[in-house]
C-alpha cells in the first residue's frame, strides 16, 4: 500500500506513540529501522559474535581480532573496518573484565553510548524514560566512576557528568530491544541467550499492550546489510488512527506478573482491555511465593483457555467467553511450540495484495499455515495447521 504507515503522536496518559497513518493490512511490514545504538549483552558474548554486526563468528582463523583491544572480533574485513565503539574498545584494553559482573551490562551500554557522535547521543537522550528507582540512582554514581577510570579522558564527550550518566541509564532501561540467539529446540527458553541489545529511535515509540496488534522480528544471522534492523509487522488489520502496540514480554504472562514487570521496569500500570478483564480474577495464595522465573513457564494451553493453573474466576462467573473475550487472540497469535511463547504474525501480503495465510513466529521462526475458511473460527477452535 502507498503512503507511510505510521505517524508519531502524543496521547493523553500514554506519552509519545505511533498511530496508523492509514489502513494497515495484516502481516504488513510497518516499520524497518536500523539501530541508533548496538552493544554486546555481556563480555562472555564477545568470542561468539561479531562486535560490529553481531552475527555468529566463524571459527578460527577466519574471525578477525580487533587489533587494538584483542578482546573483540569481527566476522569479515568490512566489519573490522567498521570497528566497534571506541570507548568500549579502550576499556577492553584497560581491564574492563575486572569490573563486577553486576555492573558489566550497564558498563557495556554506557561505554557504547558515550562513543556515539554528538547528534546521535542527543537523539538517544531525547527518548522517553521511566522514573529511576533509588537503587539505580545509587548505581549510576558507581558506574560513572567506573567509566571515568576505564575511558581515556580525551575520548569522553563534552558534558560528561554523573547526571548525564544517570540520564543515559534511564534511557537504556526503557528503550532497549534484545537481539536473541536463534531458537534451538534443545535449549530451554530460560537458557536462550541475548547476543546484543539495540536502541531504535522510532521503534522506541511503540507502547505496550497485553493484546498487541503488532510484533517485532530480528534476523541477526541473515546475509547482507541490515541484519540488526528491527522489523515490525501487523498481526491483523489496523484501522487508520489506531495506536500500534507491541507486547514488552511473552503474551502468556499472568495479570499480576505483567503488572509487576511493567511497574518495576517501565513505571506504569496497564489498563488495557485484557487487564481490565483479568483484574477481576482471583489467584491462589501460593502465587505470592513464586519468583519471576515462573513467568516463562506457564502452560500454553492454559493461556489459550484464559485460565492459568491456580486461577479462579470471580464468584458467579461461568468461565465462558464473557469472562475472557480475548481467547481467540491466543489461539491465532501465540506460538504453540513447546517452550517458545513467541508471537505468530502473518507473512507480508503477496505482491497482488492478497493476504498471506502463512504465519511466522518471532521467537522460534517456525512457519505455520492457516487454513482458509468461509466461517470465522470460534474462540476455542484453532485453524492453524503445520
Amino acid at each position: 500500500m502507498a503512503g507511510e504507515p505510521l505517524r508519531a503522536a502524543d496521547l493523553p496518559g500514554r506519552g509519545r506513540a505511533l498511530l496508523a497513518a492509514r489502513e494497515i493490512l495484516e502481516g504488513e511490514v510497518i516499520l524497518s529501522e536500523p539501530p541508533i545504538l548496538l552493544y554486546p549483552s555481556s563480555l562472555a558474548s564477545l568470542p561468539a559474535y561479531c562486535s560490529a554486526c553481531f552475527r555468529s563468528l566463524p571459527p578460527p582463523p577466519h574471525a578477525l581480532a580487533c587489533p587494538s583491544c584483542r578482546a573483540a572480533a569481527f566476522c569479515s574485513p568490512a566489519c573490522a573496518a567498521a570497528s566497534h565503539p571506541r570507548l568500549l574498545c579502550a576499556a577492553l584494553s584497560r581491564n574492563l573484565a575486572a569490573a563486577p559482573d553486576a555492573h558489566q551490562e550497564a558498563l557495556l551500554f554506557l561505554l557504547s553510548a558515550y562513543s556515539l557522535p554528538d547528534p546521535s547521543l542527543r537523539a538517544l537522550l531525547s527518548l522517553s524514560s521511566a522514573p529511576s528507582p533509588s537503587q539505580q540512582q545509587q548505581d549510576a554514581a558507581t558506574l560513572h566512576a567506573m567509566v571515568s577510570s576505564l575511558a581515556p579522558p580525551h575520548l569522553l564527550p563534552p558534558g560528561f557528568s554523573p547526571d548525564l550518566t544517570a540520564a543515559l541509564l534511564s534511557k537504556d532501561r526503557t528503550n532497549s530491544f534484545s537481539i536473541m540467539e536463534p531458537y534451538r529446540p534443545d535449549v530451554p527458553l530460560e537458557l536462550r541467550k541475548t547476543r546484543a541489545y539495540a536502541v531504535y529511535l522510532r521503534a522506541s515509540l511503540l507502547n505496550h499492550d497485553c493484546l498487541p496488534n503488532a510484533c517485532h522480528f530480528d534476523y541477526a544471522d541473515r546475509p547482507g546489510p541490515g541484519n540488526t534492523d528491527i522489523v515490525v509487522r501487523a498481526l491483523h488489520g489496523i484501522s487508520e488512527g489506531r495506536e500500534v502496540c507491541i507486547s514488552y514480554f511473552a503474551a502468556n504472562w499472568r495479570y499480576a506478573d505483567r503488572q509487576r514487570r511493567l511497574l518495576e521496569d517501565y513505571g506504569f500500570r496497564c489498563e488495557c482491555d485484557r487487564c481490565q478483564v483479568e483484574s477481576k480474577w482471583k489467584f491462589d495464595d501460593d502465587d505470592d511465593n513464586e519468583d519471576d522465573t515462573m513467568e516463562e513457564e506457564h502452560d500454553k494451553e492454559d493461556a489459550v483457555d484464559g485460565v492459568d493453573e491456580g486461577m479462579e474466576q470471580e464468584e458467579g462467573s461461568d468461565g465462558g467467553d464473557d469472562d475472557f473475550p480475548h481467547s481467540f487472540f491466543f489461539v491465532r497469535y501465540l506460538c504453540d511450540r513447546e517452550d517458545c511463547y513467541g508471537m505468530l504474525a502473518p507473512l507480508p501480503p503477496l505482491p497482488n495484495g492478497d493476504l498471506s495465510h502463512v504465519f511466522e513466529c518471532n521467537a522460534c521462526g517456525q512457519l505455520k499455515k492457516e487454513e482458509e475458511d468461509d466461517d470465522e473460527p470460534d474462540a476455542g477452535d484453532s485453524s492453524m495447521v503445520n
